[in-house]
């Protein structure tokens, strides 16, 4: 049984996941300064926000009938993954990182949240799509 009748629904719908990912994350977590938590659950839900969105868009990606779509998925999200968790364990384990770069580590990690990644790689498949046919 096909769950989606179409790509195109499968990536709304992926889209419709990853706006509700980001939006959570703004709402209850970013945005909240009644919320005070320690720093190593700061980044531990930081981190989780941004494997939660790498597996809906692994999902909903990687089941479209175009596959470099998925790749570059991966490809961006694991760069951006392993360069997070590397100033992030050099942070925790070595010497406090400056605060240049922890700005640097929040914005490859809002790029990887971000929806707009997602409808950029969709939008990029649907304007070839129109030159090769």
């Amino acid at each position: 049984m096909n769950l989606y009748k179409s790509d195109k629904v499968r990536f709304i719908s992926g889209l419709i996941f990853i706006l509700i990912i980001y939006t959570c994350y703004y709402v209850f977590f970013e945005e909240n300064s009644d919320l005070v938590l320690p720093s190593k659950v700061r980044h531990a839900i930081k981190f989780l926000a941004t494997v939660a969105v790498y597996f809906v868009g692994t999902f909903h990606l990687g089941k479209l009938t175009v596959t470099w779509m998925s790749s570059i998925w991966h490809l961006v999200h694991i760069t951006g993954l392993f360069i997070i968790t590397s100033l992030g364990l050099f942070d925790l384990f070595v010497f406090q990182i400056s605060l240049n770069l922890r700005l640097f580590a929040s914005s490859i990690q809002e790029i990887l949240i971000s929806p707009v990644l997602y409808v950029a790689m969709g939008l990029l498949n649907e304007v070839l799509n129109k030159r090769v046919v």
